[in-house]
């Protein structure tokens, strides 16, 4: 809690218990910030802000109300260095860590995690907010400075002295990360996304690029991602991984199997090998990426091996066992290089059959939805095309979208029901198939056109398969 004049030059003395930016959310004492949204001005708020109980005000607009008003010149702008100041971010002593990307955000950022201890590091992002001491929801993988900062607060209070976090290019489209200085930050790869946010793919990089200028320590880049150039010059201070031989972090080589990956990675001139839980060629990117941030901080190679046993991601190639003949996976993948790379692992577990439930999100970037399609029947062998987070959007529309440039039309179906297409999907698997459930992860909801409703791929694939395990063990 802070007084008035202590955010802002000001004689009003009021208390501000909160800041908040959702007029809905306002408690008594707290302060309403008028930030301005795509489709949303939140001035248009103010009287609703006040009614439920703000201590005071802060906007662009020359307006009279019945609290402290305090008039700024972008609230976007000054949101994240009020939350600086009013949770004493300075004094915290955290070392920030930034992971961007098209895809492995979450797997890297998790990794570090894992690697540095869950007691010492923090994660903010697509699976929530996490330390040793609590697990929090997130609002979005990057979320917004009034509830960024007071994560902050919570893990320095915790205990943590790191925190890692998805750096995404909404973030910085959206000024949330405005100021934030890194003290470790890296890239995974650039792929097509987005572009119904940035316009255009070169904007869409260049919030990317944001990243390895706001970091003053190490930046971590892929050598084998063709626009690493571009975080290196934009850094000064990069480090790099991949499979060439001049990386700092040289994936010499790996095995992957249907459990385990064996890696051998050089470092400074020595080799190490070891298993990872982490399966596919793009984990062992993810991977090399997570320990190349943790060694340029100054942690020692043979601790990060020791931990990286431990590595455990939620909603990522998560398999589902109930003992069935044929194998159920559940993944975040949902733009084009992600499902690709997750159908080309699939071949090395020798499946039958890849049979794939997926959507393409709504009121989204519209242009990917044929390339997933096609990607899709590229590499698998069936499709069930169904919703997901259609929003305003006609679901039957988006899949249209995304099958419009599919010409073997024996090869898919629509249910539009997301529960009865993975049930279906289960339904015709037999064995030695695998059902890959993908696009939400571990997500608990589904965004319709007029609410929102809980739902979760992971439960939803082990009622359907619970149910069919029971059937088919009544019928023997």
């Amino acid at each position: 809690m802070k007084k008035l004049s202590e955010l802002f030059e000001t004689k009003e003395n009021v208390l501000v218990k909160s800041i908040k930016i959702n007029s809905k959310e306002i408690e008594k004492g707290d302060m309403f910030v008028c930030i301005k949204g795509v489709n949303t001005d939140r001035h248009d708020f103010i009287d609703e802000a006040i009614k439920n109980g703000a201590s005071c005000i802060v906007g662009e607009k020359d307006i009279e109300c019945s609290v402290p008003y305090i008039k700024v010149k972008n609230t976007n702008k000054i949101l994240p260095d009020l939350c600086r100041k009013f949770y004493n971010f300075d004094n915290l002593n955290l070392k920030i860590i930034g992971i961007t990307g098209t895809d492995g955000k979450t797997t890297t950022a998790t990794s570090i995690q894992y690697l540095i201890g869950s007691d010492r590091c923090g994660y903010i992002g697509t699976n929530g907010c996490s330390c040793k001491k609590f697990t929090k929801d997130s609002p979005n993988s990057t979320p917004d400075p009034t509830v960024l900062y007071r994560y902050f607060y919570e893990f320095a209070e915790a205990g943590c002295e790191y925190v890692v976090m998805e750096a995404s290019s909404e973030g910085f489209f959206r000024d949330r990360l405005l100021g934030l200085e890194f003290a470790a930050g890296a890239y995974t790869n650039i792929t097509w996304e987005h572009i119904n946010i940035h316009g255009t793919f070169e904007n869409y990089v260049k919030s990317k690029v944001k990243l390895a200028s706001q970091t003053n320590g190490k930046f971590i880049v892929n050598l084998n991602d063709k626009f690493h150039e571009k975080f290196s010059e934009a850094s000064l201070n990069s480090l790099s991984y991949g499979e060439d031989p001049k990386s700092d972090l040289y994936i010499k080589d790996y095995s992957i199997t249907p459990r385990y990956t064996i890696v051998t990675f050089v470092y400074q001139k020595k080799e190490y090998t070891f298993t990872s839980p982490l399966l596919g060629q793009f984990n062992v990117y993810n991977l090399a990426c997570a320990f190349l941030v943790c060694l340029s901080l100054g942690f020692d190679i043979h601790d990060l091996i020791d931990n990286a046993i431990n590595i455990d991601v939620s909603g990522r190639l998560e398999m589902i066992d109930m003992g069935q003949n044929f194998q159920v996976m559940v993944d975040y993948a949902h733009t084009p290089n992600g499902i690709q790379s997750i159908l080309e692992f699939v071949r090395v577990l020798n499946v039958n059959r890849a049979i794939v439930v997926i959507g393409s999100a709504g009121e989204r970037d519209y242009k990917k939805r044929p390339i997933m399609g096609r990607t899709v029947l590229e590499y698998a062998d069936y499709a069930i095309f169904t919703y997901e987070d259609p929003r305003s959007e006609d679901p039957r529309d988006i899949i249209n979208q995304m099958v419009s440039e599919v010409k073997d039309t024996n090869k898919f179906e629509i249910v539009i029901d997301r529960s009865l297409a993975i049930k279906r999907a289960i339904d015709i698997a037999e064995e030695n198939d695998i059902v890959l459930v993908l696009g939400k992860g571990n997500e608990t909801y589904e965004k319709l056109k007029d609410k929102v409703i809980y739902f979760n791929d992971i439960e939803e694939s082990k009622k359907w398969l619970s149910e069919r395990v029971q059937r088919e063990s009544v019928l023997e």
